[in-house]
């Protein structure tokens, strides 16, 4: 029962915090810092996100074949490839070296 009643006590804090914006702001637009601000969060998030799951396990640092395949992705995006040939390069490096180490 303690489980649920987090759950619900943590979706109606998302609800009322995802409402407070529109309903603070009142359809003005927003300060020109807070949006240099918001524009940097989703990328810099995003790069934190790829960065712990390709280079921690367990909370321990490991270097694997995930690193390659990260690699790859990042030599498919400076080439400017769409994103399907990205994933895919990426998964078929990794699933390579992984087939190569053994």
């Amino acid at each position: 029962m303690t489980v649920w009643l987090v759950v619900v006590g943590v979706g109606t804090a998302t609800v009322a915090i995802k409402a407070l914006g529109p309903v603070a702001l009142g359809g003005r637009p927003l300060p020109a810092p807070v949006r240099r601000v918001l524009s940097a969060l989703g990328p810099g998030l995003l790069a934190a996100l790829v960065a712990t799951s390709a280079f921690t396990s367990g909370g321990a640092l490991v270097l694997d074949a995930r690193l390659g395949g990260l690699a790859a992705a990042a030599i498919a995006v400076a080439c400017r490839a769409p994103v399907l040939v990205t994933v895919i390069a990426a998964a078929a490096t990794t699933a390579a070296i992984r087939l190569l180490a053994g």
